[in-house]
């Protein structure tokens, strides 16, 4: 039997949701709207255009970019020519993408205008890249000179190559953030990711009815394969753009009559903060989904609260399970607050010791996975893989209590866990706590060293615009609901927190801004 008979690819994906829903508007950015016959159209030519450059089966092809209708088409066109996709955080700077790109071994790489020069200086920085792609934005922009359009690649009469394609090929290879000096490279085959976009259809709720926002870079694991992928696969309409700012997010939310959008806590935190938001019409929204770090419970009775007709789910996950691991329904937001939930469909987790034998509930313990969303291991890098799969399961190095009904609540990474006089502190607990305050708007809690305690907790708190709040009110507040040795010895005020662009606060920077606060 051909093994094309039975083949379920990216590649495949879109084109049998193509023949579904010729009809129906899959992608729109800016000026930009495609139909998911159109979309597909430009995918095969985009893709000939690609092979007409060199690009083939396992060609390892960056994407340095903001996101864009132009960066979800070449993202399926790689898929059509079996090469690999290696998308990248644009805020990293040239020597960190330098080295992403050298270590995947990309030839090619493909930008937008804003990030033409960042992306030069990159892959001159003694990597294997030759060939440059142009990427159209959002909203309208020039070329930039000496790079392949991708307008051409989309103009060219489409014929494909016959690729062997397999469902086990490596469909991206995906660069963890991570605390590490040297980010690894996470290796996801096309059945990975699709099983794991049946586990976000199914448990998600992501249907072909919804009209989704992605907002969230496209580079990040979370927004293209939770959300924008599945949304492809079940034929949804696709809102992209590349500004996830409340004066662009809540006008596009009214105009479009979207139902259904991801956002990180701090970007649901900004919106709530908007004077926009009590002016839009948000009628149609019914699913608010959040994940990428942890909602504060007094954020989440604000949204039920300020929302009432949303229904919302916490994802929790990995890179490297391509991400969506375990999630919280609408119906248990408020009876496990704070908890993500419990394993997806598609997924089996526990929350073990250092000998891998299951916490007793109430007890900490390191989150693990077994499932076929799992990454093969880690690109060029056996020691680290080895590492994660030791004992037969993946580790995600999150520590977590889980209850007896088997929900899973995230205390802290491992990195973040602070010793302080001997006694463990989870800066979450911390967090949570100082969110009671009504003053606050968003809280980091970090530890910094200190020549008595070792380590000292400190909180770094924005307050929300019109209020005020004092580093004696806030360690009254804390020293009344929780230990002393858990309660911050310092409290720094700031106009706003360091984050990334998928919305993860930047715990390590406050840790080198403020590590010489006690010396």
């Amino acid at each position: 039997m051909d093994p094309a008979i039975r083949r379920q690819t990216l590649a495949d994906l879109l084109r049998r949701s193509s023949k579904r829903f010729p009809d129906k508007t899959a992608v729109v950015c800016g000026s930009t709207t495609w139909t998911y016959a159109q979309f597909d159209a430009v995918v095969d030519r985009v893709a000939t255009g690609l092979a007409r450059m060199g690009v083939v089966k396992a060609s390892k092809v960056a994407v340095l970019s903001r996101n864009s209708h132009a960066f979800a088409a070449l993202r399926f066109a790689l898929a059509r020519l079996g090469a690999v996709l290696v998308p990248i955080n644009f805020m990293l700077k040239a020597d960190e993408v330098a080295y992403i790109l050298k270590h995947a071994g990309a030839q090619v790489l493909a930008t937008d205008s804003g990030l033409a020069e960042l992306a030069r200086d990159a892959a001159k920085r003694d990597t294997w890249v030759k060939q440059f792609i142009w990427l159209p934005s959002e909203d309208p922009s020039e070329p930039a000179e000496g790079m392949k359009k991708f307008d051409d690649l989309a103009a060219t009469e489409a014929n494909v190559p016959e690729v062997d394609l397999s469902p086990g090929d490596v469909l991206q290879i995906v660069y963890t953030s991570g605390t590490e000096s040297l980010p690894k490279g996470a290796m996801l085959t096309h059945d990975a990711v699709i099983w794991q976009y049946a586990s976000c259809a199914i448990d998600a709720a992501i249907a072909g009815n919804d009209v989704m926002l992605h907002a969230l870079p496209l580079y990040h694991c979370a927004q293209l394969d939770v959300f924008f992928g599945p949304g492809i696969y079940v034929g949804a309409k696709n809102v992209i753009t590349s500004k996830p700012v409340p004066d662009n997010l809540l006008p596009l939310m009214e105009k479009h009559g979207i139902n259904s959008f991801f956002a990180p806590p701090t970007v649901w935190i900004a919106l709530l903060r908007s004077p926009l938001f009590d002016t839009t019409n948000l009628s149609t929204l019914r699913k608010g989904y959040y994940g990428a770090s942890i909602m504060p419970v007094e954020v989440l009775k604000e949204l039920k609260q300020r929302l009432p007709e949303v229904g919302f789910w916490n994802l929790y996950g990995q890179t490297e399970i391509a991400p969506l691991a375990t999630l919280l329904g609408p119906d248990e937001q408020l009876t496990k607050p704070g908890s993500c939930g419990r394993p997806c469909i598609n997924v089996e987790t526990r929350v073990v010791d250092d000998l891998m034998r299951d916490v007793k509930p109430g007890e900490v313990g390191e989150i693990v996975h077994r499932s076929p969303h799992l990454m093969l291991g880690y690109f060029h890098d056996e020691e680290r893989t080895k590492a994660a799969f030791h004992g037969g399961w993946f580790h995600s190095g999150d520590l977590a209590t889980v209850d007896d009904e088997g929900y899973i609540t995230v205390v802290d990474r491992k990195k973040d866990m602070i010793k302080t006089g001997g006694e463990n502190v989870a800066s979450r607990e911390v967090e949570e706590t100082i969110y009671r305050l009504p003053a606050v708007s968003e809280v980091a809690v970090i530890g910094v060293p200190h020549p008595k305690w070792v380590e000292a907790v400190m909180a770094v708190i924005v307050v929300k615009q019109g209020q005020q709040l004092t580093e004696q009110q806030v360690l009254d507040h804390c020293t009344q609901h929780m230990a002393g040795f858990k309660a911050p010895k310092s409290v720094v005020f700031t106009e706003a927190l360091p984050k990334n662009p998928s919305g993860k606060l930047l715990k390590r920077e406050l840790r080198d801004k403020f590590k010489a606060a006690f010396a």
